[in-house]
């Protein structure tokens, strides 16, 4: 198999050559594409150091020079990806050796267009921990509780399946890329958070995706002073409006998908509305609006509901 390795870069330059050596140490890895985005410290002459000291590494800008945040990154990444499979790495994170060991077995499988594995934890400062253990419950391994494959995966995501668990990361998964853009997957570029959790969850309907190894890690996030998903304290009027346009984003995308089943339809569209009520009406009104669905199932199964609730919430 060979992978192109999509690392958006922007104002990495503590952490940025271990990200690129850690992708150098596999033979499968035949390009590494380096998505500088406009960073104010020395991040771009490290780029262009890098691509010079190895073929394999190549160098891009947006067209204007500009910062245009991860997605956009990524998604210039994906256009000028030239291997059968990409995969992700962000620019403070690194690889472990046995990053790509499941792959290379189950990619065999012609079926199985992605491949995802647990990412471990490398606190890099004392202020850095204390954020991330504070939002997280889980800080050994991001990974999913069981293995999965298909359908079970997009139902995990969802919350269908509630031994699921936790969800997996960007780093840890590697996808075909005929598969990506046979799908015409891209991440959100108006999301300036959360734009790989909508990638992961759409690419989970399309394609086939199966676990890897999900017991031990197979790349390692670094969590320092300035890792911005740790900043975000858990419902701040910031976080409802980053979860609102996340689900907004899912809730445009369903609305497209044509064999997407009726009843995930409207839980996708529940799940956003509750958000927008959030982001508009602030907590008190999301725990109402949520404690009123949690208490009339029925109503919530109707094709009704949302007039209901509508009128419940003058909203």
């Amino acid at each position: 198999m060979t992978i192109s390795v999509i690392i958006p870069v922007y104002n990495a330059s503590a952490f940025l050559k271990k990200a690129v050596n850690s992708a150098l140490q596999f033979e499968e890895v035949k390009e590494i594409l380096l998505l500088e985005d406009c960073s104010t410290d020395d991040s771009l002459e490290i780029c262009r150091k890098l691509a010079e000291e190895n073929t394999k590494i190549k160098l891009f800008q947006h067209p204007d020079k500009g910062n245009h945040g991860a997605g956009a990154s990524r998604n210039l990444g994906l256009s000028k990806a030239s291997q059968d499979f990409i995969s992700f790495l962000d620019a403070d994170d690194y690889y472990l050796p046995n990053r790509f060991k499941a792959e290379n077995e189950l990619f065999k499988n012609d079926k199985i267009e992605g491949i995802f594995g647990a990412i471990g934890t490398e606190f890099l400062s004392e202020k850095g921990k204390k954020e991330f253990e504070a939002k997280f419950k889980n800080t050994t391994l991001t990974t999913v509780n069981h293995p999965a494959e298909g359908k079970e995966v997009f139902d995990g995501l969802m919350g269908i399946d509630k031994s699921f668990g936790h969800f997996f990361h960007l780093n840890g998964l590697t996808v075909r890329t005929e598969s990506i853009r046979a799908n015409n997957l891209k991440f959100n570029e108006n999301l300036r958070m959360h734009q790989d959790s909508d990638f992961i969850f759409k690419l989970s309907y399309h394609c086939y995706l199966k676990s890897g190894i999900i017991d031990k890690a197979i790349a390692i996030r670094g969590v320092h002073d300035d890792n911005r998903i740790t900043k975000i304290k858990l419902y701040s009027s910031t976080y409802f409006k980053n979860m609102f346009l996340l689900l907004e984003s899912r809730y445009l995308w369903s609305k497209n998908v044509k064999d997407l089943d009726p009843k995930i339809k409207k839980l996708i569209k529940l799940h956003y509305l509750s958000y927008k009520i959030a982001n508009k009406k602030g907590i008190s009104k999301y725990v109402n609006f949520v404690l009123y669905c949690i208490t009339n199932p029925k109503l919530i199964k109707t094709s009704h509901r949302f007039v209901a609730l509508k009128k419940q919430y003058d909203y």
